[in-house]
């Protein structure tokens, strides 16, 4: 049963994308990135790891997240992972921008374990890349280009990340969706960590 009240906004990244054929094919996820909403509001419930492949990664892949084989070495195989994933995933809205790229990713992984379950069994998937074309029609819709039409701050994002991604697009579907005030209240509460940070490393100079 899918909870209206819990969306998960997710981001992937891979050893690249197949040529021929479907785009996951002979491919691996090797990150993942989501972050929880409850009734629009950030609750800290995040899920990031690294996942070691069973393929090396592609140079035109590292080019784009600057993820490389030797950081993946100690990383967990997706079967070891899978089952706390799809915990975390399970009955929630999955709002991903180009969905299609990232849920057959991860089908293609349920399949490769023998799982019996598809993404969309256990979830409600949300493509906010359509959603910005609907509302946006003949603009440039990627995450950079939201990020300067709605005065998102993406200054971090010099590669790809799976979690960066993910929490720069709960930002984008929140403003995408009238979510303004929620989103001046997060910068305003991290605002005021950063000022409580610095009074006290003042106090202890």
């Amino acid at each position: 049963m899918i909870n209206p009240n819990r969306q998960i906004v997710l981001d992937t990244e891979t050893t690249g994308m197949s040529q021929l054929g479907a785009h996951y094919e002979g491919h691996c996820i090797i990150e993942i990135g989501a972050v929880e909403l409850i009734n629009r509001r950030y609750t800290g419930n995040n899920f990031h790891i690294y996942i070691k492949p069973d393929r090396p990664v592609d140079p035109d892949a590292i080019k784009v997240h600057g993820i490389t084989d030797e950081m993946l070495a100690d990383k967990p195989e997706f079967k070891e992972v899978a089952q706390d994933f799809l915990d975390y995933i399970n009955g929630a809205e999955l709002l991903i921008h180009n969905a299609p790229f990232d849920v057959g990713f991860m089908d293609y992984e349920f399949r490769k374990l023998n799982l019996n379950v598809k993404t969309d069994d256990i979830c409600l998937v949300t493509d906010t890349l359509q959603m910005a074309r609907q509302m946006y029609p003949g603009k440039r819709n990627n995450l950079d280009a939201l990020c300067d039409r709605l005065g998102i701050d993406n200054s971090k994002r010099t590669l790809h990340g799976a979690l960066l991604d993910a929490e720069i697009l709960a930002d984008v579907y929140l403003m995408m969706t009238g979510g303004k005030q929620i989103y001046s209240m997060k910068k305003n509460l991290l605002s005021l960590k950063l000022s409580v940070l610095c009074k006290k490393k003042r106090r202890k100079k």
